[in-house]
């Protein structure tokens, strides 16, 4: 179980995108910046977070690229920007991940752990254990779990999924209510 107090500036913090950051499209996907809209108090509440962990990165699955209705500039336009506001309020994202891959047991598609691992190499102190997962699927919490991490569920976008859960260690109603909680800890 996830006790918040032990949480220190040791620890990593890996986000999903779509639901965690930003507003979901229904049944679509965000294929340009246009589209892309932070949930509110979301780059604040990352300002929050750069100070409580050593590592924040983002592992999102991205399926629109790999099936063609959207170009991976427009993804990396989405992300070069989404990064600029995030760091002009005073947080950071380390490096952003993502899976454009079709097949869904593509091993750096979540929930398969690769992009944790590509973190790991990428960040060598990161260790995994001491590691927090926040998405608002269970497919982020399975990635989390699959990856040796404690886990953080989200109710942004699926309020109905069951807790307690096993693979959910704890739940919040935002990143920002998460970001206030663990650092008023």
């Amino acid at each position: 179980m996830l006790a918040l107090d032990q949480v220190n500036n040791q620890w990593t913090l890996f986000l999903d995108r779509d639901g965690v950051l930003n507003h979901e499209k229904n049944n679509d996907y965000v294929l340009s910046w246009n589209e892309f809209r932070f949930y509110e108090g979301v780059p604040e509440a990352l300002a929050l977070l750069a100070g409580r962990f050593k590592h924040i990165v983002i592992v999102t699955n991205q399926k629109g690229v790999g099936k063609g209705v959207m170009g991976l500039s427009d993804l990396l336009e989405i992300h070069s920007n989404m990064l600029s506001l995030i760091e002009k309020a005073g947080g950071r994202i380390d490096k952003v991940y993502f899976c454009s891959d079709l097949s869904d047991d593509s091993p750096n598609r979540k929930p398969q752990p690769g992009m944790a691992f590509q973190a790991q190499h990428d960040f060598p102190g990161i260790d995994l254990a001491k590691s927090i997962m926040v998405g608002n699927r269970p497919s982020d919490m399975k990635f989390g779990r699959n990856a040796g991490m404690h886990t953080v569920y989200l109710a942004t976008t699926h309020p109905e999924t069951p807790f307690p859960h096993p693979d959910i260690d704890l739940r919040f109603n935002s990143l920002v209510e998460f970001a206030h909680t663990i650092t008023a800890v």
